[in-house]
């Protein structure tokens, strides 16, 4: 399993677009093949600070969400609303409970 984490942090007038770009979105996203679960966070300290937290089979599934369509309609739109660049992390899954 690969958790995927990618911290955004966005122009605090652009908050609502995200948030209605990824409600638009969030359920195609989590039913991409080999997606597990989709979580999104927000920074108790920073509410311009948001999260998502992905959980996916593998890397393969990943890689294969991240060369569609759909987020290749998505990312760019999220880039735009951008105040720093994006930091995302992959960690394989040891343990969970």
């Amino acid at each position: 399993m690969i958790k995927r984490i990618v911290h955004m942090r966005f122009k605090e007038e652009a908050l609502p677009s995200f948030m209605a770009l990824f409600e638009q979105h969030r359920h195609d996203i989590a039913s991409q093949p080999g997606c597990h679960n989709l979580q999104l966070v927000q920074d108790v300290s920073n509410p311009s600070t948001i999260s998502t937290i992905s959980l996916w089979e593998d890397a393969k599934s990943l890689d294969a969400y991240r060369k569609s369509a759909l987020f290749g309609k998505v990312w760019p739109a999220t880039k735009a609303l951008f105040a720093a660049p994006p930091e995302a992390h992959s960690h394989t899954l040891l343990w969970a409970s």
